[in-house]
């Protein structure tokens, strides 16, 4: 599946962006837009089952040291 972590499965999140405005009538003063967070996914050559397979991984996987790299 796309923009998903192979690893932790960690996928894209939905939410709203809130504009804080100072003048104006209340319906104007916060209006809420639709906005999406993409996770910080990186293609990856991976080690898997004794097999290179490439991955996409976070890099809060990568870090951690989830993933064996392949040479």
């Amino acid at each position: 599946m796309a923009r998903v972590c192979d690893i932790c499965g960690k996928g894209v999140m939905h939410g709203q962006n809130i504009r804080h405005v100072h003048s104006g009538a209340w319906a104007l003063r916060a209006p809420r837009t639709k906005r999406v967070w993409y996770p910080n996914l990186q293609s990856v050559r991976a080690v898997v089952n004794g097999s290179v397979r490439r991955l996409k991984v976070c890099t809060r996987c990568l870090k951690a040291g989830k993933v064996r790299r392949a040479l």
